[in-house]
């Protein structure tokens, strides 16, 4: 396999994990605050079903995104979807932030174990989505490999995108603490990955509007070096506006 090949998966595979790692992160402590009512050992096994729950539909959603990833309406959906979940979670905590706050203070009838659990796998269909989405729209444009295809996509690709995946688990397991803090301590990281969620989503709908089926624009620009320079150079310029212009909580107390 030629160098320059391998060099670009390994730099989209970097991406993912950073993009991954924020957005396990983030799901975990949406996971951590659904569980907390629970006792203990309940907490325990509901946290279990839901990193069970996460792999298996992560790994569902890629096999049958494989097989479709070609159809210009599951690409269009695809974008629509990313740029709506990144938009509304940063009006979200932009916004509605107080609104909300003000909500959650109010009393809520906590559900048991069986309905939290319920409650968790719903939302790891959702992370599910949202992950597995962004990693294709980041690997659709990778150049193809000599690997045998799974689905309807190059295996190099599946390949990429199920390490982002299985790494984005790992990291939801044993390392989202570290992560979670990160957060904390830098909260325009957050904004940041989601950004980045929604120009991936811009990605996405580029590859759309540029399918032969609709040529909106050009397959070539869809597809050339100079759309990849572009988004890559807007995509590390959002993460390091994330990283700067956020305020460090631990230096500023």
């Amino acid at each position: 396999m030629d160098i320059s090949i391998i060099l670009e998966y390994g730099w989209v595979l970097l991406l993912l994990i950073a993009l991954e790692g924020l957005l396990a992160a983030d799901n975990a402590l949406v996971l951590a605050i659904m569980v907390k009512h629970l006792p203990d050992e309940e907490r325990k096994k509901a946290l279990f079903y839901g990193l069970a729950g996460a792999f298996v539909f992560r790994l569902a959603s890629l096999f049958i995104i494989s097989f479709l990833v070609d159809v210009w309406q599951v690409q269009a959906i695809g974008a629509l979807y990313l740029l709506f979940i990144a938009i509304n979670h940063i009006l979200r905590k932009l916004i509605f932030k107080k609104i909300e706050h003000k909500k959650d203070k109010k009393e809520k009838k906590k559900s048991g174990f069986w309905g939290t659990v319920i409650k968790v796998e719903l939302a790891d269909i959702a992370f599910a989505v949202d992950s597995i989405l962004a990693a294709v729209a980041l690997a659709m444009t990778l150049p193809n490999t000599n690997l045998p295809a799974i689905g309807g996509m190059d295996g190099g690709k599946f390949l990429v995108i199920f390490a982002g995946g299985l790494i984005g688990l790992i990291i939801m397991r044993f390392a989202a603490n570290l992560f979670v803090k990160l957060l904390h301590a830098r909260p325009g990281l957050e904004i940041a990955a989601f950004a980045i969620v929604g120009w991936v989503g811009v990605k996405l709908a580029v590859l759309t509007l540029g399918h032969k089926d609709i040529g909106v624009i050009s397959y070539e620009f869809a597809h050339s070096t100079e759309w990849k320079l572009i988004f890559y150079t807007v995509l590390l310029g959002i993460a390091a506006a994330g990283w700067f212009f956020s305020k460090d909580k631990k230096k500023a107390s």
